[in-house]
């Protein structure tokens, strides 16, 4: 590829993702939740919305997200410097220590999330739901196989990657370009 056709596109790659960026954006954004908003949220829908974060939050998300943090500080730390392993055991714990009993501040964050998408009747359908055995086996097996779906969505993701790029070229080719 010659100098100037490169410098050419590595001038228009920034533009060619953002416009495939927006395109793709588009068509899966919820609607724009400043304009969909009410001006303020009433203490029922909010309690309904945090309902719903509570009966969902079968997995521990707090929990394994901090402890997660934990786990790559040390993995982290420990390499630099291995005869600190005691005291960086000591030191996680005390951060971790920190931690607990915040979990509602997140929580509420999320159902403030939810309180501004949905109405009071579509969150009391929604805590109806998961307050049923049906609604808390789906929450449960969400949390057991959301690791499962991840793996499979890597496998998916690496195949349309090389997939994508090969369709890509080809394309280009038909055009009678060489990539």
């Amino acid at each position: 590829m010659g100098t100037k056709l490169m410098t050419s596109t590595f001038k228009r790659a920034p533009m060619l993702v953002a416009a495939l960026l927006s395109l793709i954006l588009s068509s899966f954004a919820l609607p724009a939740l400043s304009q969909d908003a009410p001006a303020e949220i009433s203490p029922e829908v909010l309690a309904l919305a945090r309902k719903y974060v509570d009966l969902t939050d079968t997995g521990g998300l707090y929990e394994a997200t901090i402890v997660q943090a934990g786990i790559r500080t040390y993995r982290q730390l420990l390499p630099q410097n291995p005869e600190i392993s005691d005291p960086l055991n000591k030191a996680i714990e005390k951060v971790l220590g920190t931690y607990k009993g915040r979990k509602s501040e997140l929580f509420d964050q999320f159902a403030r999330i939810y309180a501004v998408v949905f109405s009071q009747d579509e969150l009391q359908q929604i805590v109806d739901f998961y307050s049923s055995p049906t609604g808390q086996k789906l929450a449960k097996s969400n949390a057991m196989t959301s690791g499962t779906i991840n793996r499979v969505m890597d496998v998916f993701s690496s195949n349309l990657n090389t997939e994508f790029f090969a369709a890509v070229r080809a394309e280009l080719k038909a055009q009678g370009i060489d990539s």
